[in-house]
């Protein structure tokens, strides 16, 4: 019942926006925290998926995990192109409905289903055509290269319905539907968990407690496992989350009227136009983190795992951030789609200060906790070790990493992502990457995360800059 009157309330706030009603300082508060908690709640969710896969794997020794660990950045490319690929369509829909054009939005909203999946499917092929060579390219050990392989093409072939897990989840918080998103993300996160449990481990009893033993079935897949596992979570909750946005969706259920998935010129130029610049920013960065792979492989096997699970780790922190950002896009789109930009810009303040007030508290916990999440992750000493000093090294980077994750949100919104997309390339590599490979030689894996600590606050501050400005806003709203 109170959750049905907090949906109502959310609605309620919603329609101000797009009816050109005044909002006092309490109801933006309000509406932000009412999209913002779902969406922090998913994207935990998402990353603690990513932690199970990796405290799971790594049970299976420092190898496992390296494997993993070596195409990581590489998986997050092909993810991040999703993403753009998704976005590109759904602010087009955030900026349609908040100017009350539901049916221009579910237009966008056919065109996108087809144009994505068409997208993703492409990418799985070129991912799965390079999974051969991936790891040799990328300097791995021939002990770990096999896996890494094995995980990449699998990983890659699921694609398509990470792409529909994307879009469908995209398009409904744009709608400002933050809660069915997140509890379908946290229902992967459930089946991940036992996917891999059945496909990772081979069959062994499992004791609950004192003389009380469950026998499980496994399949003793290892690091192919954990790939397959993850692929089927996502697969459900991609049905599920597509089912929900064309059959139950207040504003963009499509089930029922007929219309053209036939993607159009315009659409898909505003598209580009939005999402294109997300894309080659994303490609450009994970570039520049695969690069950082490059950096930290000749440190060893160690140092890889270490990596990897301390980003992962890091994740947790940084995760809510994101949450905060999906918010300020749908608010800032809504309100610069019914022509607000005041009310733009206040909940751009909003949304910022909430970001880093959150990710400091979790910049806190998690330089405490940082023995305590390594512990879960790897019996390993040495990359215990390791993990928790670059953990305890990024907890100082948090609170100027929500402003750029946040503010960025914000430029989303508006459709201005050009710029920001060339602020994040000259910050990672004009700054960490030429500081990494001056420290690293004689710092080892310190000097890597001394300088992604260093280069996350300066791109805090200059993201800080530009949103003090006006011309984020001076991006032409889609029309509708």
């Amino acid at each position: 019942m109170a959750q049905k009157q907090q949906q109502k309330d959310k609605n309620g706030l919603l329609l101000l926006i797009r009816n050109g009603h005044p909002m006092t300082l309490r109801q933006q508060l309000y509406l932000t925290a009412q999209l913002s908690m779902p969406a922090i709640m998913a994207q935990l969710s998402s990353t603690l998926m990513q932690y199970i896969d990796a405290s799971m794997v790594g049970s299976l020794g420092a190898g496992a995990s390296a494997s993993i660990g070596l195409v990581s950045t590489s998986t997050w490319l092909f993810w991040g192109m999703c993403t753009a690929a998704a976005t590109g369509f759904s602010v087009q829909v955030a900026h349609l409905i908040g100017a009350g054009n539901h049916e221009g939005a579910k237009s966008v909203l056919r065109q996108a289903i087809t144009s994505t999946f068409l997208f993703s499917t492409l990418l799985a092929l070129v991912g799965m055509g390079i999974s051969g060579s991936l790891p040799h390219w990328l300097g791995g050990d021939a002990s770990i290269r096999e896996d890494a392989s094995r995980y990449f093409c699998i990983f890659t072939a699921s694609l398509p319905a990470l792409q529909m897990n994307f879009l469908g989840g995209s398009m409904l918080r744009c709608s400002g539907n933050m809660a069915v998103p997140s509890l379908l993300n946290v229902l992967m996160c459930i089946l991940d968990v036992i996917f891999n449990t059945l496909l990772i481990f081979p069959s062994h009893d499992l004791q609950l407690w004192e003389g009380f033993t469950v026998h499980l079935p496994g399949a003793g897949l290892g690091v192919t496992g954990a790939a397959l596992g993850t692929a089927l979570a996502e697969v459900v909750t991609a049905s599920l989350m597509m089912w929900f946005l064309c059959f139950r969706s207040t504003d963009l259920r499509i089930a029922r009227k007929r219309g053209s998935f036939l993607p159009q010129a315009s659409c898909l130029k505003k598209a580009l136009h939005i999402g294109l610049p997300m894309g080659c920013e994303h490609a450009v960065l994970c570039g520049a983190q695969i690069l950082t792979t490059v950096i930290v492989a000749p440190l060893g096997t160690f140092a890889i795992a270490a990596n990897s699970f301390a980003i992962t780790a890091e994740s947790l922190c940084y995760m809510p951030g994101y949450g905060v950002a999906d918010a300020a896009t749908t608010l800032v789109g809504q309100s610069l789609g019914a022509g607000r930009k005041r009310l733009a810009r206040k909940f751009a303040s909003i949304t910022v200060l909430t970001g880093i007030g959150v990710m400091t508290f979790m910049g806190i916990v998690m330089y405490v906790a940082a023995p305590l999440m390594m512990n879960i992750m790897t019996p390993v000493e040495e990359v215990r070790q390791l993990g928790i000093m670059a953990l305890r090294i990024e907890a100082f980077a948090e609170p100027m990493f929500a402003a750029s994750i946040v503010a960025y949100g914000v430029f989303v919104g508006a459709g201005d992502t050009l710029v920001p997309s060339l602020m994040n390339l000259f910050s990672i590599w004009a700054v960490r990457l030429t500081l990494a490979a001056v420290l690293a030689p004689g710092m080892g894996l310190k000097g890597v995360w001394l300088a992604m600590c260093i280069e996350l606050c300066f791109r805090g501050i200059i993201f800080l800059i530009r949103l003090r400005g006006k011309k984020w806003m001076k991006t032409t709203v889609v029309n509708n």
